[in-house]
């Protein structure tokens, strides 16, 4: 289902390019300007299982996207910049703005020198629990589970039940399975706790994945000494914000995320990610709390170009994903044209709901 999934994504985004049709359609759906999304940076890796390589781009691709903006003169902007351009409706030149979730640690290592070198400014979004190392990143966590055993118990229902997870299509069925899951649990204290019940049975050490994945308090402040960079608030725990059973939860994930790294760097941040950020993570409840909170804008998953009328909804502003399974600069050009995700929202402009 993922692969074919995959194959008729990439085969929209080839119609639209080939025939044109991105070109006729930018000056309908193309907006204002657009934010995207980035997590890892870093060298191909040659593991045949790589659930996750959605989440991960090369830095030849990342310098390849950098030139072409150069080249093309998009203004490259700070998400200040941005909230200023909607604040005085501003929309004299179409931007972008580019915006890396998490804080993992190849983002200093590949990522920050290229932006460094091409002079465009950019958003770290950090999870307070990261850095500390004390956070769970449950879907690396369930990928060396899945990755290391042939075969797989899991309880379901009561019910323990066990997979086979031979080969890598197995191992693939089987990740995609237990993901899709854990996305239908209906809080996140259950998700949690399924996934340390699973890496405790398979002895995959959670706290080490944070170690080596994510960056330390220290790389964190020497990027953001840059004046390029703006550090953003990912709440403390990344948790799915809808699933917590309270208002009070959710502002505490915003709030206190907040005072830490207001204690660890000296600067307040202004400009909140969702985690995950999909309708299923993010929705009006924790739009009003970020609102309350005073945050400048807030960023959702949810695929779409920016328009005028997104001045009314900053705290639920969509992204375009740059995706490490669509690693064509063609597809990034449909994605900012605005085409593919006209049709992936009806052409619907805002979705704030």
């Amino acid at each position: 289902m993922v692969n074919m999934k995959q194959t008729v994504i990439k085969t929209a985004l080839e119609g639209l390019y080939f025939t044109g049709m991105h070109h006729w359609m930018r000056p309908l759906v193309g907006g204002v300007g657009a934010i995207l999304t980035l997590h890892h940076v870093r060298p191909p890796r040659k593991d045949a299982f790589q659930p996750n390589r959605l989440l991960e781009i090369t830095p030849v691709f990342l310098e390849g996207l950098l030139r072409r903006l150069k080249r093309r003169k998009v203004d490259v902007i700070s998400l200040d910049e941005m909230h200023r351009r909607f604040i005085e409706g501003d929309f004299k030149r179409r931007f972008v703005c580019l915006t890396f979730d998490d804080g993992y640690k190849d983002n200093l290592r590949w990522a920050h020198p290229l932006l460094q070198q091409y002079e465009m400014p950019y958003t770290l979004y950090v999870p307070t629990s990261f850095p500390d190392r004390l956070g769970e990143l449950w879907w690396v966590a369930l990928e060396h589970v899945v990755a290391r055993n042939e075969r797989i118990g899991l309880m379901i229902n009561g019910e323990e039940r066990y997979f086979d997870a031979r080969n890598v299509r197995e191992k693939r069925e089987l990740y995609d399975a237990i993901y899709g899951y854990l996305r239908s649990m209906k809080t996140e204290d259950e998700v949690r706790r399924t996934v340390r019940d699973l890496c405790a049975t398979y002895h995959v050490d959670i706290p080490e994945i944070c170690r080596d994945e994510c960056m330390d308090w220290q790389e964190i402040a020497q990027m953001a000494e840059d004046p390029l960079v703006t550090i953003g608030a990912h709440t403390v725990t990344h948790p799915m914000l809808k699933k917590l059973p309270s208002d009070d939860a959710v502002r505490a994930e915003m709030e206190q995320s907040r005072f830490v790294i207001e204690a660890a760097l000296g600067t307040r941040p202004e400009h909140l990610s969702y985690p995950v950020g999909d309708p299923t993570s993010a929705g009006p409840r924790e739009f009003n709390i970020a609102a309350e909170l005073g945050f400048k804008t807030a960023v959702t998953t949810r695929p779409g170009v920016l328009f005028k009328a997104h001045a009314d909804h900053l705290m639920a502003l969509p992204r375009i994903s740059v995706n490490g399974e669509y690693q064509q600069q063609r597809y990034v050009k449909v994605l900012m044209s605005g085409a593919g995700t006209a049709l992936w929202n009806k052409f619907r402009r805002v979705n704030a709901a």
